[in-house]
Formats: structure tokens, C-alpha cells, sequence
């Protein structure tokens, strides 16, 4: 049904906006702004088309003049373009960002607690709670970690995990990103290009500020630093200018006033790291690393590696550096283990899950197998070690041919793929070409463990462009906008 029913709705510019089974952020079901909304729908009623172009060419404007990118490989167009960002923010009422943040907080301190068991005690695994096969199968187990004791015991510092809101309005967990989310930085910047066009409206909805990310994120870094290193150096690791997301290293290197530094900036002597300056070599504390486990020591992981450091992960063993997240954390946000996060809530916590997963089909077992294997026009199968949108087969939009390969692929390999009912993610308001159209939204908020879990109030709310899409990632045509949550 469109909004052409409902007189509300039906005014310029959002004559072409679609209300469906989704749930709509700005409307209920009859079609009426939701109150939380209601000023800006008003504010949008109030401005022609022409003066809605007008903003949103400013917007584009300041993030070309900031050099706000990204990269897409395997492109023959070229690689680097401007990140797409929608003019109207979407908008988050008190209670449910408290509802989010006690969730994400519960979260982030259960993964914690199972890294540190699986590479200590593995209590977990001999009390079948997580099926030992699936730790040690994982690419990003590491060997290495067992026994090793990270500093202050936090294993993942920075987290992104991304959530969906359900078609009744409940936010559940879609996937968890602890290895080196990325993001934030666009979150940072849509919020400062919004304040730009929507000044006014802004400052009179009451928005908890998120500006204070790259000071809550060196406060996480230096409570990773030893105790004997009062005043550390803290360094922000990138594997260089060619790397996808270094406009976000060196945007947030700016933020907290720190060194961006590349592997060959590093030299490790008799287990310490030192950074090469133009005073000679200076010692490094902590590093925010942007680099895969893979790729960060050649002595200690893949040996043709040129990002990392040799000699980088005894230094990390001996205790001289700490490293965010930590090495190994990866087996935590495999897409199969996803599966498990609510049992492992519950066993160290003692807690039901405050913010639930999406149903999962775990592919080893032989009845989920055989169902997915049946349904495969109506799930989404994606791949346990993929992101950005790759790997994935979405049923109700696939060919038979593609669906007879994943067939093949699931059976050859069911360890490498899980399976989940098509969820129809919440629409937001977004201005494409002239009118205000609704496009399907992802939430990404930023969790940061230091002394205590600190998450800045909003996230990267992320933007299925392409009608109809339930991808939101950029590399397959999404944008973003800014996510404004309520003062109470």
C-alpha cells in the first residue's frame, strides 16, 4: 500500500513513499507521523522540493570538501568515491536507545568473558555449551592466544554490532563486528554535515551528542597501557592508503591527536616496539590496530605479510604492548558462533538476552541442513567468513542457478555457511532523486570496554539505496545518514 490512501502522507514530497509489511521509522500503520518524528515531518512538509535539492547538494558539497570516501574493489569505474549520505537523520526516542545500550553493554561483556575462557579454562566447551568443533574450526582461533593474558583482560575494546528493527519494532542483533569495525568515522561525519543542513531543527529536538567518540576511544587505548607506562604512546595502526576504510584511520589518528603509523613506522628491539621518528625511535604502548590478525606479525602469522610488524606479536606476548581488539577475537563474530551468543549470555551471566537474535540455522546439523537445503528460495545463506554484503545468497531475489550453487557449496562445505529466515529490516525516510521515498535501514552502533562499557548514543544508521534492496552496505550501493537519539 502507498501513502497515495493515506492523507497524511500524501503530500509533496512524499507522494511516492511506501508503507509495507516493514516497519516504518517516521509512520505508524494509518500512516500518521510517529510523535517522535513529527517535527521533522513537518519541517520536510514546509520545504519545496527545490529547497530539499538545495540541502542535500550542501550536504554532498561538505563531504566532498572533507574527503569523506570509500573504496570498491574489482571495479573497472574506479575505486574511490564519495560516501552516498541521505539528508533526513533518522530518530531514536530515549527509551529505546536505553533499552539498546543495556543490551549491548550485557552483550560485549558475556563475548569478553568467553574469549577469555576459550583461550584459558575452555569451562564453556567442556560444559557443551559451545561445540568445541566449532571454536577450533574457525579461521580465526588462534593457537597462539592460549594461555596468553591480555592487558586488563579486554579482549574486545571497540565493537560494532549491527542491529535490525523487527517488523513489531523490536531491535535484534544481526551480527557482532569485534575484529576492526569500521564506520564510526561516518558517523561522526554525518553528524556534523547534518547539523550543517538542518540547523535549526537540531538544535530544538534535544540530540545526545556523539562528538565525544574520539575522546571516550583514546580513554578505552590508554587504559590498555601498563601500569609502568604513566604517559604512553599510543599509535593507530593502518595497512596504508590503499586500504578501504583508511580515511577512517586517519580521521580518527586526527581525533585523538595520535600518530598514524603504517607497519614499516615499527620496529620491534628485545620485545618493545618503537615507533621511528625523526628524533630517533620512541616506545609504543598501545596500538589501535586496523590490520587483520593475519597480516599484523609475518614471524608469527601469514609470512608474506608487508602491513605488520616481525617480532610485533613477542612484544604482545611479553607484555610490552597492548593491542585493540585483541589477538583471536575474531572467533567471537564468526557467523556460526552467532548462533550461541544467547546461550553464552546465560551461562556466564546468568541473564536472559536483552536484545535478541535473529532465528539462525546452523548448517553441520544434518535436520537444519536438510531444511535449508529445501527452503532455499525463502532464507538468506551467507558465508561464516564474509562481510560487506559478499557471500551471501538472499532466496526470494536468487536464480536457480544460483541456488543450485550454493546447493553444492553448502553440501561440500556446511561449516562454512549459516542460514536465516529473509528479515524484513524498518524503513526509514530517505530523499532520492526529488522525493522522499522509504528505503530499508541498519543500525551499527560503537561499544567501547575501557574501565567500564561506554557506547555513544547513536551509531552509523546505514541505507539500502537501491529500491526494494535489503543490502546496506556501501560497497553494494548503500549510503548512510545521521541517527539522532532523544534527550528523555
Amino acid at each position: 500500500m502507498t501513502t497515495e490512501d493515506r492523507p497524511r502522507t500524501a503530500s509533496a514530497p512524499f507522494v511516492k513513499y511506501v508503507i509495507d509489511a516493514a516497519y516504518d521509522e517516521m509512520f505508524d500503520e494509518e500512516g500518521r507521523s510517529r510523535a517522535h518524528y513529527d517535527p521533522l515531518y513537518q519541517r520536510v512538509l514546509d520545504l519545496t522540493q527545490e529547497e530539499l535539492r538545495s540541502r542535500q547538494q550542501a550536504a554532498d558539497q561538505s563531504i566532498l570538501h572533507q574527503g569523506i570516501t570509500f573504496t570498491v574493489y574489482g571495479r573497472s569505474e574506479g575505486t574511490e568515491r564519495i560516501f552516498p549520505f541521505d539528508l533526513l537523520p533518522r530518530i531514536i526516542t530515549a527509551g529505546e536507545w536505553a533499552t539498546i545500550e543495556r543490551g549491548l553493554k550485557q552483550r560485549i561483556t558475556a563475548l569478553n568473558l568467553f574469549l577469555q575462557d576459550i583461550y584459558h579454562e575452555q569451562r564453556i566447551l567442556k560444559d557443551k555449551i559451545v561445540p568445541p568443533e566449532l571454536i577450533f574450526t574457525s579461521q580465526h582461533f588462534r593457537r597462539e592466544m592460549r594461555g596468553l593474558r591480555v592487558r586488563r583482560e579486554r579482549y574486545v575494546s571497540v565493537c560494532g554490532t549491527d542491529l535490525i528493527r523487527m517488523p513489531g519494532g523490536e531491535f535484534v542483533v544481526l551480527e557482532d563486528n569485534l575484529r576492526v569495525p569500521s564506520g564510526v568515522s561516518y558517523m561522526l561525519a554525518n553528524r556534523q554535515v547534518t547539523k550543517l543542513v538542518f540547523p535549526q531543527l537540531f538544535s530544538n529536538y534535544g540530540v545526545r551528542p556523539v562528538e565525544n567518540y574520539g575522546m571516550e576511544l583514546l580513554a578505552t587505548l590508554q587504559y590498555l597501557a601498563p601500569e609502568s607506562r604513566p604517559d604512553p604512546t599510543i599509535v593507530v595502526l593502518t595497512p596504508g592508503v590503499y586500504n578501504s576504510a583508511y580515511f577512517e584511520h586517519a580521521f580518527l589518528a586526527r581525533q585523538m591527536g595520535l600518530e598514524l603509523v603504517e607497519g614499516r613506522d615499527l620496529v620491534v628491539h628485545d620485545n618493545v616496539v618503537y615507533m621511528r621518528t625523526t628524533q630517533g625511535l620512541r616506545r609504543v604502548d598501545v596500538i589501535y590496530r586496523r590490520i587483520d590478525d593475519d597480516f599484523i606479525d609475518p614471524l608469527a602469522f601469514r609470512h608474506d605479510s608487508m602491513l605488520g610488524v616481525a617480532g610485533l606479536f613477542n612484544a604482545y606476548r611479553a607484555g610490552n604492548v597492548a593491542l585493540a581488539n585483541a589477538v583471536g577475537t575474531g572467533v567471537a563474530d564468526d557467523k556460526a558462533f552467532y548462533y550461541y551468543v544467547p546461550h553464552i549470555i546465560k551461562y556466564d551471566l546468568d541473564e536472559d538476552p536483552i536484545l535478541n537474535n535473529v532465528e539462525t540455522y546452523i548448517l553441520t546439523d544434518d535436520r537444519q541442513r536438510a531444511h535449508v537445503l529445501a527452503n532455499l528460495d525463502k532464507l538468506v545463506v551467507k558465508a561464516v567468513g564474509e562481510s560487506g554484503g559478499y557471500g551471501m545468497l538472499i532466496g526470494p531475489h536468487s536464480t536457480v542457478d544460483q541456488r543450485e550453487e550454493f546447493r553444492r557449496r553448502i553440501s561440500v562445505h556446511p561449516r562454512n555457511y549459516i542460514a536465516q529466515p529473509t528479515v524484513m529490516l524498518s524503513r526509514a525516510p530517505c530523499f532520492v532523486s526529488g522525493d522522499v521515498e522509504s528505503r530499508h535501514v541498519d543500525l551499527r552502533p560503537y561499544i567501547l570496554y575501557g574501565e567500564e562499557v561506554t557506547i555513544v548514543p547513536g551509531g552509523l544508521t546505514r541505507v539500502a539505496l537501491q529500491r526494494g534492496s535489503l543490502v546496506v552496505n556501501s560497497s553494494q550501493g548503500g549510503g548512510s545518514k545521521d541517527t539522532w537519539v532523544l534527550e528523555e
